[in-house]
């Protein structure tokens, strides 16, 4: 491979010519943590403490602005990397990393979690990351500390963007739950509005429908794939208008699997899902729908939009009172589903508790694609800025 002018081929890939391949253990020293014994949970019990499921008891904040940073050594966070300031124990779950003169914390942090370190574990009865090892990785290094403060400083100034998209949509989602508290259950009444609600059972709000998987072994179910086909899997957003499947429209003539109109309700009906919350959307456009999917078909007394709001708030309650016992995958008894009650304002006030409702998924729903996109903007800054692809200095 031809290196593009002033850049050069190294055992780490492209570089700039002016940066350098180095060793880890040439800009920082590494250190496994301690084993948790009385005598030390004495002496740091006012500290957080870093074990095998990360950090515990921590009332301090996680900053780039730390002297030092942590690699998971061993289990399900082999590898994950964290830069800390403050005083903590380090358990032998994880490896304590110093930079070293002339050597930025904070690119070093970057630099050790874009490595995914957790491919270096070490098979064994207990696998884990190698203190040794990881030393002798290559790594490549700005010449210049002033460069890797620069690069440090533009990726926390990513990270505080995302905090703060991920605060901001925390609030949002909070004052949601609680406007649906009061607005769903007839605590606060909009203005103009009084009067009783009725309480009616979900077989009398529609049409219930279940789903069906199309065999596989039939091409033509699947190709081409003209019709979105929902699976729990999709059931992630508030307002379905793709799918991750697709099925012919032959598969629908054939009846192979459920076509639901717009505006339908969906509720995932099994999945391991269920042992946390109750996933409910509604589709935008025509979809169909698996075997693990019920959906609800709207009639006159329900708006759509308004029962997505109703069944999404009283997920918790469902599962309470429908969830089944004893079977291997958690599962909702439908016959429960259908008979549970739900309390209902007439239509004209169902419509404008929806629109306030929908209004907040709408802002709700920009502060997630602003996050997403920040996220990724973020791993392309690191692929660019920890190559010397893209130079600021």
């Amino acid at each position: 491979m031809v290196a593009r002018p002033g850049h050069k081929q190294t055992e780490v890939g492209v570089i700039p010519q002016d940066w350098e391949v180095a060793r880890l253990g040439a800009v920082c020293s590494m250190k496994s943590g301690e084993s948790i014994t009385s005598a030390s949970i004495d002496e740091f019990s006012e500290y957080p403490c870093y074990g095998g499921n990360g950090l515990r008891g921590f009332t301090g904040r996680f900053t780039h602005d730390g002297r030092y940073a942590l690699v998971g050594r061993q289990g399900a966070l082999c590898g994950n990397v964290l830069s800390v300031e403050g005083r903590l124990f380090a358990s032998e779950h994880a490896i304590v990393v110093t930079a070293l003169s002339r050597t930025d914390i904070r690119w070093l942090t970057f630099m050790l979690g874009a490595m995914r370190l957790n491919q270096y574990s070490e098979s064994s009865a207990q696998p884990g990351l190698s203190v040794s090892k990881l030393l002798n990785l290559d790594v490549a290094c700005p010449p210049t500390q002033a460069e890797q403060e620069t690069i440090g400083q533009a990726l926390c100034d990513m990270d505080a963007l995302i905090e703060s998209l991920e605060r901001l949509l925390s609030k949002s989602q909070e004052i949601k739950q609680g406007v649906m508290q009061e607005l769903l259950t007839g605590r606060k009444r909009l203005p103009g509005f009084s009067g009783n609600w009725e309480e009616k059972r979900l077989d009398e709000l529609g049409q219930w429908t279940g789903g069906m998987t199309p065999s596989m072994r039939n091409s033509e179910y699947w190709e081409p794939g003209t019709v979105p086909w929902i699976s729990s899997g999709d059931v992630k957003r508030v307002r379905l208008v793709t799918t991750a499947f697709w099925i012919s429209e032959h598969a629908v003539r054939q009846g192979a699997t459920t076509l639901l109109p717009p505006q339908s309700i969906v509720v995932v009906t099994r999945s391991g899902i269920l042992r946390k919350f109750l996933p409910v959307a509604m589709n935008m456009i025509p979809m169909a729908i698996n075997q693990d999917i019920k959906a609800l078909l709207p009639n006159e007394h329900g708006l759509p939009e308004y029962l997505l709001h109703s069944l999404t708030f009283n997920g918790d309650r469902i599962l309470a009172r429908c969830l089944k016992s004893g079977t291997t995958v958690e599962s909702i008894e439908f016959s429960w589903l259908k008979a549970l009650t739900i309390p209902m304002p007439p239509i004209h006030e169902q419509n404008v508790i929806a629109g306030v409702l929908s209004d907040m998924d709408a802002e709700i729903a920009s502060l997630d694609d602003r996050l997403t996109k920040a996220r990724q903007l973020k791993q392309g800054m690191m692929q660019e800025l920890l190559t010397g692809r893209i130079r600021l200095v």
